[in-house]
C-alpha cells in the first residue's frame, strides 16, 4: 500500500476517505449532475462516452498525473478513439465522425480536461494546427495525409505565429518568405512560445514577403525534419508537462505543395482562425473552472472542521456557490455560442462566409477575455478553500491553479482582447447611426 501511494505523489497529505472521493469518476459525476438539464441527449451521451474512455485509460495505464509523466505518450491512444479533435467530421480522410462541431468539441474538452488539464492544453494546440489544413487542403493527398496524422494522434501539431520581438502583434512579423521560381519559398526568422513545437512532426507557420507588412503574409505547412528548421524548448514552470518551442528558420525551403496560402493570403487565413482559436481557449478555461469547482465542492462536503462540513460555514459555502453560479451562467452563454456557430456552419455548407466570421470575432474575444479572468479567479479561490490540500500534489488542483495563471496571456493577451473589443464597440457605435 505504501509503495502504491509513493508512485502517485511524494507524500500523502489528504486522508484516504476524502482522497477517494476526489477520484476522476466522482468529479465526472459532479459535472454530469450539473449539466444533465442543460445538454441535449446527443451532447450528453458523447460526454459520457469520452469520460468512460478516460477513466478506463487512467486505470489501465496507472496514470498518476505527476510531473514526471510524458503526456505526449498518451496522444496515439486518444487519437485512435477520435478524442484529439471533434471540430470537423473529417470525411475527406475517412474518419467520418458522426458527432462533431464546436458543441461536441466543448464536450470533448470537458472530459479531457478533467482527466488531465496539461494534456488537454497540449491537445488544443494540435487542433489549432489541424484547422488551417482542414480549410486549405485543396484535396491534395500530401496535405490530407498530414492532417490525418495529427487528427489520429500519430503526431502532435503546432502553430507558429508569435515572434520574440512581436509578442501578441500577429500582423507585423519579422519572419520573411522569399518566393522562388518553382513556386517554393525560403523562410528566415524566429518564432517562440509555440505549444508542442519541440514535439511536433509538422507545424503551420506564417511569414511575410516584406517585414512588418501584414498584407504580404503567407501561410505554410512545414515538416520539422527539414533542414533549416531548428527548435529548442522554452520551459514554462506553470505547465511543466507541456513543451513549448523557440524555432529558428534558417534558409528553410518550403516546397510549393506545402504552401497553404501564398503571399497576400496569409493574413486572411490567420484571421479566419481567430474565432475557433479563441472559443477553443474559452472552452478550455470553462473546463478548468468546472474541474476546480468539482474538486472544491467534493472537498468542502467531506472535510470537517469543528465537527461539521466546511461547506456549512458561510465563508466557504457562500463563496463557492457564488463562483458556481457565475460559472453555470458562463457555461450557458458559451454553449449557446457554440450551438449558434454550428448552425451557421451547417447552413453555409461547412464554412462560414467572411462577413459572418468577422462578426463573430468580437464575441469570441469577449468569451476568451472573460473566461480567462474567471479561470484565474475560480482556480485560485477553489484551491484557497481547500487549504493545503488544494496546493499539494495529491490532486490536480495545483495543475489547475498554475494553468489559470497563463490563461490571459495565451491566444492573444488580455490587452489585445480589450483592444479588439474597443475597436468593435467603436464599429457598433458607427453602425447604430447615432
Amino acid at each position: 500500500m505504501a509503495e502504491e501511494k509513493k508512485t502517485k505523489y511524494l507524500t500523502q497529505a489528504i486522508n484516504d476517505e476524502i482522497l477517494s472521493k476526489l477520484s476522476l469518476k466522482n468529479r465526472y459525476q459532479f459535472l454530469n449532475t450539473n449539466l444533465m438539464t442543460i445538454l441535449e441527449p446527443k451532447e450528453f451521451n458523447f460526454l459520457k462516452k469520452a469520460q468512460k474512455f478516460c477513466m478506463r485509460f487512467e486505470k489501465k495505464n496507472n496514470i498518476t498525473h505527476r510531473t514526471d509523466e510524458d503526456v505526449y505518450e498518451w496522444i496515439p491512444a486518444f487519437g485512435a478513439e477520435g478524442y484529439i479533435t471533434r471540430t470537423h467530421p473529417f470525411e475527406m480522410i475517412d474518419l467520418n465522425y458522426e458527432d462533431y462541431g464546436a458543441t461536441i468539441e466543448f464536450m470533448r474538452c470537458l472530459a479531457i480536461d478533467f482527466f488531465d488539464p496539461q494534456f488537454s492544453l497540449a491537445g488544443g494546440a494540435t487542433v489549432l494546427a489541424i484547422n488551417p489544413i482542414y480549410e486549405h487542403h485543396e484535396n491534395m493527398p500530401l496535405r490530407l495525409e498530414i492532417m490525418k496524422k495529427m487528427a489520429t494522434g500519430e503526431t502532435p501539431g503546432a502553430i507558429l505565429i508569435t515572434e520574440p520581438e512581436r509578442g501578441s502583434d500577429a500582423v507585423h512579423m519579422l519572419t520573411t518568405c522569399d518566393e522562388q521560381e518553382d513556386g517554393s519559398f525560403v523562410l528566415n526568422g524566429e518564432k517562440i512560445y509555440s505549444t508542442n513545437g519541440p514535439k511536433s512532426g509538422y507545424v503551420v507557420a506564417y511569414a511575410t514577403a516584406e517585414q512588418n507588412n501584414g498584407n504580404t503574409m503567407a501561410q505554410f505547412l512545414i515538416d520539422t525534419s527539414w533542414e533549416g528548421f531548428n527548435c529548442e524548448r522554452v520551459y514554462i514552470p506553470y505547465v511543466p508537462k507541456v513543451w513549448l518551442g523557440k524555432e529558428r528558420l534558417e534558409n528553410l525551403r518550403v516546397p510549393k505543395e506545402y504552401v497553404l496560402g501564398g503571399v497576400g493570403k496569409g493574413r486572411e487565413h490567420l484571421f479566419e482562425g481567430l474565432v475557433p482559436e479563441r472559443i477553443g481557449i474559452a472552452i478550455d478555461c470553462v473546463a478548468q473552472c468546472w474541474n476546480a469547482i468539482a474538486h472544491a465542492a467534493i472537498y468542502a462536503n467531506n472535510r470537517k472542521q469543528f465537527d461539521q462540513e466546511i461547506l456549512k460555514f458561510q465563508g466557504v459555502g457562500f463563496l463557492l456557490t457564488d463562483l458556481w453560479a457565475r460559472l453555470t451562467n458562463t457555461t450557458l452563454g458559451l454553449l449557446m455560442f457554440c450551438k449558434n456557430y454550428d448552425s451557421k456552419v451547417e447552413k453555409f455548407g461547412g464554412k462560414l462566409p467572411k462577413n459572418i466570421s468577422q462578426a463573430m470575432v468580437a464575441s469570441a474575444s469577449q468569451f476568451k477575455y472573460y473566461t480567462a479572468k474567471l479561470s484565474a479567479e475560480i482556480c485560485y479561490e477553489a484551491a484557497n478553500l481547500m487549504g493545503g490540500a488544494g496546493l499539494c500534489d495529491n490532486t490536480l488542483m495545483q495543475d489547475l491553479l498554475q494553468m489559470s495563471r497563463i490563461a490571459e496571456i495565451i491566444g492573444g493577451s488580455r490587452q489585445i482582447q480589450t483592444y479588439i473589443l474597443s475597436m468593435a464597440m467603436r464599429q457598433l457605435y458607427k453602425m447604430s447611426g447615432i
